[in-house]
Order: C-alpha cells, then sequence, then structure tokens
C-alpha cells in the first residue's frame, strides 16, 4: 500500500535518484538498513522518510501474516508504521514537518507531526514524525524497544551533535534485537564508508546510496576587519560593527536575499540594530535562531513575499539542515559557538571559537543553491587557510554528564557494548563519573540508580534535574520548576543574571518556558499551588545544582569572584551582579582562555551554606615556605566552603598537617630549596658524586632527583623536625647526607675524595668539587685552584679516587687570578712557565719567580719574607 506520492513530491528534487537504491537495498530483508548521502538542498529531508513510510507499507503488504496483528508477552500489538525522522534543532524539525505536510496535502500533526521541547503536534494517524535527537534520546530511555516505532531516520549526523552519536550507538545495539527496526543513517557531508561498516554487521556494511546535484557558480570575496574579531569578553564590538557596514556595503551587489552568519542571539541582535540604522528601511532585516518564534520562522523559511530585499541574520542553525529560499549573498562573520569542556577547572559550556572550512564552505553554499551567489567572508585568507579543516565531535568537546547517566540507564556504561562513531574522552569520562556518583545517580560499577533512572526521565541536565527534586521541597514546586526551567532555556541572562532571565521570561509571556514549567511541575509530581520563585528560591536552586560554582567576591566591588571549585572567574563587562558577596554560578566558559561567568544568581552567605553543606569542612591548614620568613611551618584552623575560605585563626602545627606541608614543599620547589643546605652538604653531595660516578655501586646516587625521591629513607628524622617546627637551616642536613655512605667502603671516603690536597708549600688548599649532576656524560674532575709560588718542585700533579682521576690544577698569581689551567705540571714548567714569569715578574715584583722552577723552594710568602732572594 503507497501512503505518499513520492513520485509526485520528488519531481524536481535531485534526490529522487536516491530511491530506486534504497528500495534495491530493502530487497528481500526484514527491514532497511541504509547510509544516505547528498548534499544540502537535494531533498533527502523532504523525500527518504515518505519513501521510508512507503516501503514499511508495502513490506507489511508483502506479509500479510505479519501486518495486522502479531504475539506479544500473552497479547497481541499492532505492527509498528511509525516512522521518527531527527533533526539536530527544533527549527529544522518544525520546518521540515511543516513542509512534508504541504507537499502532501496534510495539516501538520495528521500523516505528518513533529515533537520538541515545548510543542508537540501528532495524532494517532501520524505515520512521520519529526523530533529533535534529544528528545528521540528520553523515549529510548522511556521505552527501550521503541515498541511503537517501525523505522528511524538519523538525519544531519555530520554535524556529530552528542546526542546523535548516542542515539546512534543506541539504535544501533537495538536493531541487533529488532530484525523489524529500519534505520537510515543520512547526511549533507559524510563519511559514507566509515558510517556503513558502523551500521552494518561483520559480515558486510550497510548499503550507501548518493546523490548529487548541479551546483551554481560561486564568487568569493574577502573583507579582512581592522580589528581583533575575539578578546577576553567575547565578540568585540569593532568586529560587530565591521560585519554590519560589511552587509551594508555588499548587499547592493546582489537582486537577491542575503543570508548572514553569526555565532550566537547577542551578536546577531547587535548586528541587527546597526544594520538597520544603516540601511534605513531600504530592505527587510529578519533574524533566523533558536530562540525565532515560530511564526517568525516559518516567515523566513516561506520566502520573501513583498518583494523587498530580506537580510537574514542567522546562527548555525541555518548552516546545513534548513533551507533558506532566495538567498544569493553570504555574509559569514567566521565565527561559532561550540561546546566546550575544562575538565581540569570542571567548567563547560558554549565558546566562541573561529569556525572550520568544513562549516564555513556549508554556509557558503547556500548562496549557490537555486543561482549563481557570492560569498562575503569576514576574515583575510591566511586567516582562512589556518582554521582547522573540520568541526570536532561534541563528544570530544562536551560535558559528558547526561550522556553517561544516558549510557549507564541504557545499559552501556562508557558506552561499553556500542558501535559509537567516537569514544568517549576518559578525563571527560571520569569528570562526569564523579560528579553523578557525588548525586547518587550511579554505584560503583556505573550502573544506573533508581534515582538516576528517574533523573534521566526528566529533560534537564542531572544537576538540575536533582536541585528540581531538592528544591521543590525547599523552596516549593513551582519555584524549583522556574528556575530550572529558565536555566535549561536556550535564552541568555542578561547581564549573567538568573533573576533577570526568569523575570524577562514572565513578562515575554514565552509559551515554550510555559510549558515547560508545567511539564517539570509533572515532574516532580502533581502540581502545587505554590508560589512562584522568588530571587531567593532562584539562587537557592541554583546553588543546589552548582554547589561546586557557589563563589565569592574577591574584593570590594570587583567583578572576579573565586568559586568552591577552586576556579577563578569574572563577570561580564555589562552584569550588574559585579561586587556581589555571593553568586551562586551556573554556567562559566572560557573565552579566549579566560574564564567567564555566563549565568548566575545572587546569594547570601547563610544561603551558600545551605546549598554547599556537604563541602563545609573545618580543618587545619600548614603551610611550608623555604623561602619566607624564617621557614618554618605554619598551621591555621580555616574553616572553608570548598576552595572559598570562610574564616581562619592562627594553630600549633600538628606532626600530620607539618608532614603534608613539608611533602607539598617538596613536590612543589624541590629538596634543595626547601633544605637551602649549608656548605659542607652541598661539599659532601659534590664529593660523593664523583666517587659514583667512579666506582659507581654501592656508593650511593645523591643527584638532586634521586635525593628527592628517597627523602624519607635518608632524611626521614630531619623533615620530621622541619615538620614539627624546626628551622631547615638549623638542621644537621650534612650528617644525614652521611648516613648514605656504604660500608665498610665509607672508611676509605675521605682518603679517596679528600676535601683538601697539601702542597708542596705545605699549605693544605682546599679541592672543588663539581656537581654531582656534571657527570652525565664523563667523570669530571675537581679543581685545585692554588699560588703558582706553591708549587715549585712539584712535577706531577695530585689525583683523586685512587689516582684514577687527575686534579685539574689552576694555578694563580698573586693577586689570585688565574695563569695557567693544566693536568701536566711537567709540561708547564717546561714549555708554559718562561712565558708566564716573563709577562708577570715585574707586575709582581715582590714574589719570587726564579728561572728554575723545578728546584726552587715551595713557598706563600713574598721575596722579603722568605730566605731566598
Amino acid at each position: 500500500m503507497t501512503v505518499f506520492d513520492v513520485d509526485s513530491m520528488g519531481r524536481s528534487l535531485p534526490a529522487a535518484e536516491l530511491l530506486p537504491r534504497l528500495a534495491a537495498a530493502g530487497d528481500d530483508a526484514a527491514a532497511l538498513r541504509a547510509v544516505v548521502e547528498a548534499p544540502p538542498g537535494t531533498g533527502k529531508t523532504t523525500l527518504v522518510p515518505p519513501f521510508l513510510a512507503n516501503w514499511i507499507s508495502q513490506h507489511a503488504a508483502r506479509r500479510p501474516n505479519e501486518s495486522t496483528n502479531e504475539p506479544h508477552l500473552g497479547g497481541t500489538v499492532e505492527r509498528p508504521r511509525r516512522i521518527v525522522v531527527t533533526q539536530p534543532r527544533r527549527i529544522a524539525a518544525r520546518s521540515a514537518a511543516h513542509r512534508l505536510s504541504a507537499l502532501s496535502g496534510e495539516r501538520v500533526g495528521g500523516l505528518v507531526g513533529f515533537t520538541v521541547r515545548g510543542e508537540h503536534k501528532v495524532s494517532a494517524e501520524t505515520l512521520i514524525e519529526f523530533v529533535t535527537t534529544g528528545v528521540l534520546l528520553q523515549r529510548l530511555i522511556r521505552d527501550p524497544e521503541l515498541a511503537d516505532t517501525a523505522g528511524v531516520i538519523l538525519d544531519e549526523v555530520h554535524e556529530r551533535h552528542l546526542d546523535s552519536d548516542l542515539a546512534f550507538g543506541m539504535l544501533r545495539q537495538l536493531a541487533e534485537l529488532r530484525d523489524d527496526l529500519s534505520l537510515v543513517v543520512m547526511s549533507a557531508t559524510l563519511d559514507a564508508h566509515r558510517w556503513a561498516e558502523l551500521l552494518g554487521d561483520d559480515a558486510r556494511p550497510a548499503a550507501v546510496a548518493s546523490a548529487s546535484s548541479a551546483s551554481f557558480d560561486l564568487s568569493e570575496t574577502w573583507a579582512a576587519p581592522q580589528a581583533a574579531a575575539l578578546d577576553a569578553r567575547g565578540v568585540t564590538p569593532a568586529f560587530l560593527h565591521h560585519v554590519a557596514t560589511t552587509i551594508t556595503e555588499h548587499r547592493a551587489t546582489t537582486d537577491g536575499d542575503v543570508l548572514v552568519f553569526l555565532p550566537g542571539a547577542r551578536e546577531i541582535e547587535r548586528v541587527a540594530g546597526e544594520t538597520r540604522r544603516l540601511i534605513r528601511d531600504e530592505a527587510e532585516v529578519l533574524t533566523l535562531m533558536g530562540r525565532t518564534p515560530p511564526r517568525e520562522q516559518d516567515r523566513v523559511l516561506r520566502g520573501s513575499t513583498t518583494g523587498r530585499q530580506r537580510i537574514i541574520l542567522a546562527t548555525n542553525v541555518a548552516e546545513s539542515a534548513l533551507t533558506v529560499p532566495g538567498v544569493r549573498l553570504v555574509v559569514d562573520a567566521g565565527l561559532d559557538r561550540q561546546q566546550r569542556v575544562d575538565a581540569m577547572r570542571g567548567m563547560s559550556g558554549l565558546v566562541t571559537v573561529g569556525a572550520s572550512k568544513a562549516a564555513m564552505v556549508q554556509r557558503a553554499g547556500r548562496a549557490a543553491r537555486e543561482a549563481p551567489g557570492e560569498v562575503v567572508r569576514c576574515m583575510s585568507p591566511s586567516d582562512y587557510a589556518a582554521r582547522p579543516a573540520v568541526t570536532p565531535p561534541e563528544i570530544e568537546t562536551s560535558d559528558l554528564t547526561s550522556a553517561v547517566l544516558d549510557l549507564a540507564c541504557w545499559g552501556a556504561p562508557g558506552g561499553e557494548g556500542l558501535r559509537l562513531p567516537t569514544r568517549l574522552p576518559e578525563r571527560a569520562h571520569a569528570s562526569a563519573r564523579k560528579t553523578l556518583t557525588a548525586l547518587g545517580a550511579i554505584d560503583d560499577g556505573e550502573r544506573a540508580t533508581p534515582l538516576g533512572q528517574r533523573l534521566a526521565t526528566v529533560p534537564a541536565d542531572p544537576r538540575l534535574a536533582r536541585a528540581l527534586f531538592d528544591g521543590a521541597d525547599l523552596v516549593g514546586t513551582r519555584a524549583a520548576a522556574e528556575t530550572v526551567a529558565a536555566l535549561e532555556s536556550d535564552q541568555r541572562a542578561p547581564g549573567a543574571d538568573v533573576w533577570a532571565l526568569i523575570r524577562q521570561l514572565r513578562r515575554s509571556g514565552d509559551d515554550r518556558w510555559k510549558h515547560e514549567v508545567r511539564r517539570l511541575e509533572h515532574e516532580v509530581g502533581t502540581p502545587s499551588t505554590s508560589p512562584p520563585a522568588t530571587e531567593q528560591d532562584a539562587a537557592l536552586v541554583t546553588a543546589l545544582a552548582f554547589p561546586d560554582g557557589i563563589a565569592r567576591v574577591r574584593g570590594s566591588g570587583s567583578s572576579d569572584y573565586l568559586m568552591a571549585s577552586g576556579t577563578g572567574a569574572s563577570l561580564p563587562r555589562d552584569s550588574g551582579l559585579s561586587g556581589q558577596p555571593w553568586l551562586a554560578v551556573a554556567e562559566a566558559g572560557l573565552v579566549q582562555g579566560t574564564p567567564l561567568i555566563r549565568t548566575a544568581a545572587v546569594l547570601d552567605a547563610d544561603t551558600a551554606q545551605l546549598a554547599g553543606a556537604e563541602m563545609l569542612r573545618e580543618e587545619e591548614v600548614a603551610t611550608f615556605d623555604p623561602f619566607h620568613g624564617d621557614g618554618k611551618v605554619s598551621a591555621r584552623r580555616v574553616r572553608s566552603l570548598g576552595a572559598i575560605e570562610l574564616s581562619a585563626a592562627p594553630c600549633r602545627p600538628s606532626a600530620e598537617a607539618g608532614r603534608r606541608a613539608v611533602a607539598s614543599a617538596l613536590a612543589d620547589v624541590g629538596l634543595r630549596d626547601v633544605l637551602r643546605p649549608a656548605e659542607s652538604f652541598e661539599v659532601l653531595r659534590a664529593r660523593l658524586g664523583l666517587v659514583r660516578a667512579v666506582f659507581g655501586d654501592p656508593w650511593p646516587d645523591v643527584r638532586w632527583g634521586e635525593l628527592t625521591r628517597t627523602a624519607e629513607t635518608w632524611l626521614g628524622p630531619e623533615l620530621e623536625a622541619i615538620a614539627q617546627g624546626a628551622s631547615p637551616r638549623r638542621v644537621d642536613t650534612t650528617s644525614a647526607l652521611r648516613r648514605l655512605l656504604p660500608w665498610p667502603e665509607a672508611s676509605r671516603f675521605d682518603e679517596i675524595a679528600p676535601e683538601r690536597i697539601r702542597v708542596p708549600s705545605g699549605s693544605a688548599v682546599r679541592l672543588e668539587w663539581p656537581a654531582a649532576e656534571d657527570h652525565e656524560n664523563q667523570v669530571t674532575p675537581p679543581v685545585l685552584a692554588v699560588k703558582l709560588q706553591e708549587c715549585f718542585g712539584w712535577s706531577t700533579g695530585p689525583t683523586v679516587c685512587d689516582g684514577r682521576v687527575p686534579v685539574t690544577l689552576h694555578l694563580l698569581s698573586p693577586a689570585r687570578r688565574p695563569l695557567a689551567v693544566t693536568q701536566d705540571l711537567a709540561n708547564f714548567w717546561e714549555n708554559v712557565y718562561p712565558q708566564v714569569r716573563a709577562e708577570n715578574r715585574g707586575r709582581y715584583v715582590k714574589h719570587p719567580w726564579p728561572e728554575d722552577p723545578w728546584n726552587a723552594t715551595a713557598t706563600a710568602r713574598t721575596k722579603s719574607r722568605t730566605s731566598h732572594p
């Protein structure tokens, strides 16, 4: 039985060539499994869903014994016929449903419907339902069999949204259990063979159906800005002004509409206002983004009805999933807003970055979809060349808390057993596990707890879902639901203020937000008559959801805050929250490497401690700074909320706290700076270093790295003394180092590595020993710096280490300046000394310079004090 007239629908669409290939792929199969690859605008989203609906109806007709009712758990159920088609965004799901309904001559909600968050138009007769991928994930968690679904089409998978990747993995596993479930993967730009292998079985990949379309000429123009596009606070006003002037200058070059790509709502509103001011009433300026009301979306996607040029400012919603008719010119700001997680700082959120080349190619193609067009890029060619080739998958850059909970509820902890396109990154996965364990949502085996199962059914971040339930008990169901709905909305908080956002949503009469509030109230239980949220209620619920985000101002009137997690962050320049003593931060993201608070609520100290009760600590904090004061361990009794210090008082350090402080200093600055060793220690270490280099074991390795590693073994009592308050300068570290001398070899240590060498004058001169680290590649000998006159008659220089290492002699003038460096005295007296004598006898007349140094008496004295003239 044919339900949709696909031939008529596809008469002018390039994607019509896909359908015979899909039909062939489904011959003699219980379900259709295929990969569809087709460029934007070919009509694949319009044609493939009705084709699959027809295929399933015809397939059922060929198998009459299964086309009506079949046994199931002791009863009978009607064979499923509905096709679910996913889209990455609500606006795309609505648009696709409206377009297909119009082509079918049906009302939306009849044969074709859609379900997105906050809006639902389906009926019992609906065969094709367009949904967001998030909606499908919720269904999979609630009904893992998808009992009422005959087929699923995952569209736009090339965008690699996190929900899309998870849904694919779960559906691929479900397809192994349900041989009647059709599964089609579609994309505009796709690594088709890779997805075919993921979708297929071990024996062979899934079928691939590809379509192409004629492309029109596309010219490319560069409009590089004078100012930087981004700074520490986000997109710069100067760059947005440049985009507006670029639109104004180039719009007259086309007789079609202009599509402008900007990263987010704030930038769109800024550029829209400036563009209207520049062009006055010469064109119509429209916006297209997630928050655009449905009527306005439909107006943009229908095309111009007045004949006036339209300038449409859009986010990446218009990149590939939507068709905006009439566009001949694209102005691309070259920016994108992407999910990013900083596991080290414990922060995640949307970050403005340079768009990838692949994304910018998709955007540019919008200008040449219906006729020759032009793209104007607001950058230089070199800037474009430096951009990454593709946008990274969200699974690699996003907070994974919700994803890990969904996988736990599905029964695949961490994605185990699923054919995910990309594995979960370990650091983000570990961070998500930690968060979910703290929420009580998963157990030690990463299996979902009953609470975790309940949290997963709430279409919100698990932290917000937990705050919804806990907050309902403290402030009432309505207040908790309003706050969570505001935090989950796609609208930015004015000045980063949650309370301002809630008041704005109330005033605007936003139907989607109202619907979300009612739905969240139902999640808690029967909606009550509890009052709406107050500012204090909103702050408490926000803090319950994100206790690590409880923050205190760093200084009076400052916009800089320290969060309980230990991360510092700043408010935007236009925020009225600056200087508030306490905030509950719901979102903080990195802008050009600087943490910026995007959403926060004003707290008081008591509410902060109530919400963060599990992080309240009172402990002794000992510190040891060898560079400060007398270098002793000091301690304070500190009461803190996470990393935020609430109060502190000096106290006597305990032994354990002192040990921790010393250990921390050892790790931070190293043993040398902790000990601040005396000269005798350094000399002993240097002597041992040479002996080790010459003889090896059992002589100890005394390089600093090894001494630090083994400190507790050879320096234990001294470290304990430092931990208990002794100054390192008063600790006998030299004696401690002597403990490392091996026995019985230690009895000869002073013989083979003497501190001093007796020279012919009778003086015992101290040797200068190289550091232990100087013997890495070869043995470095010690140095004996001695006056030349004290060495007369000395024909053979001294050695150490049982004669294995000759000492390097620095022969000095009476002014202690080096005259020669040698290890060969005989050669020096014979060949070098005559020249040295000639150059210095007139300069140092009071000192002997005999012609025959071999037989002269060595002396440390001047001529007047020696018996020799």
